[in-house]
């Protein structure tokens, strides 16, 4: 994907046959990918690519002058790969990215000529107690994260550290990153694949032709489960000030998506809002929405450290217990269509 906007750089046909691992295939109507190859750029020192020369002007104005490996790129003693290294062997995608995302912070700060601008805007989100902080970290990172985190941060300072920002290095405010992150961080999810197939849903097409067309996108995916899994998204996380904002429901008012295959979020409302009723969207996915309240809070605790007290668990506070492990015997497999859906969004 674009290393800035994280737009997906394969076409559809080029991300259907990764997945697949057949560079046979062929997809129909391929005019329905928007991937424009004959755009893409590379930084000319250490080749990192993006989707357009708009998006490389706007990484190397930003932060990627602090970032830029040059030819060290494949260089594992470099402090930036040391430490991109130390957090894929700590942890698992979708928060892979997050160390990055505090890399970003620091190095947009570091070349930001109104430095003080950039740690308000940071500022404007959410911290965390001492308490709340340790707990996010815990779960972030696993059972032995105080040694996990004690490394990440020697490897951060080593490969970052600013006077100016000195704060952020101590463990104290290193923690604080973290949990801020860890908290307010929001998974991108974008796919060339995705984007094709609800390209290919609005096409108007003589009947026979649909039936054909779903038919192939129904095997299709069914075929790259079996190759890849279910996880078929490039996948990164970002910070939006207006979106963190957003507290949890069960039965959300809103929703967040990526309809335009980048970073940018779009929060949509799910019904009509009143002026002064606030808008929420949901922590959980489809399927977690749809288990019973004690289940929704046990995650809800987990990774977000509250229980909700949402109309929809208010209704059902009176229901039994039931934990998530006497729901999941209960629910069975998951039907393709509903692997489907789960597959295609982005």
């Amino acid at each position: 994907a674009c290393d800035h906007c994280l737009r997906a750089l394969e076409t559809a046909e080029e991300n259907a046959q990764r997945l697949l691992g057949k560079s046979s295939l062929v997809l129909p109507h391929p005019e329905q990918c928007s991937i424009r190859k004959d755009l893409h750029q590379q930084c000319p020192r250490c080749q990192v690519t993006y989707c357009s020369a708009e998006c490389r002007q706007a990484a190397l104005e930003q932060y990627h002058q602090v970032l830029c490996l040059g030819p060290s790129r494949d260089d594992p003693t470099h402090p930036l790969n040391k430490l991109q290294e130390a957090w894929r062997n700590m942890h698992y995608p979708p928060e892979t990215s997050s160390i990055m995302l505090m890399a970003r912070m620091v190095a947009t700060i570091k070349q930001a000529k109104d430095k003080e601008w950039w740690i308000k805007a940071f500022s404007q989100f959410c911290s965390k107690t001492a308490n709340e902080e340790e707990e996010i970290v815990h779960k972030l990172l696993g059972d032995k994260f105080k040694g996990q985190l004690e490394l990440l941060r020697l490897l951060f300072t080593e490969a970052l550290y600013d006077e100016y920002l000195s704060r952020w290095f101590t463990p104290e405010g290193f923690r604080s990153l973290f949990a801020l992150v860890g908290t307010n961080g929001q998974g991108i999810g974008t796919s060339s694949l995705s984007q094709w197939v609800h390209a290919c849903d609005a096409l108007d097409l003589p009947m026979l032709q649909r039936e054909e067309l779903d038919a192939f996108i129904d095997q299709l995916y069914k075929d790259i489960e079996k190759e890849s899994g279910e996880f078929l998204n490039c996948e990164g996380s970002g910070l939006y000030v207006l979106q963190s904002c957003c507290n949890h429901s069960c039965i959300p008012n809103a929703e967040t998506s990526f309809p335009e295959n980048n970073f940018l979020l779009h929060l949509t409302a799910l019904e009509d809002i009143e002026a002064g009723e606030e808008i929420c969207i949901s922590y959980l996915d489809c399927c977690q929405r749809e288990r019973s309240r004690h289940s929704r809070n046990k995650i809800l605790r987990e990774n977000y450290l509250f229980t909700c007290s949402c109309p929809k668990c208010l209704a059902q506070a009176d229901d039994a217990d039931v934990t998530s492990d006497e729901e999941e015997e209960g629910e069975g497999e998951t039907d393709d269509a509903e692997l489907e859906d789960e597959m295609t969004d982005v």
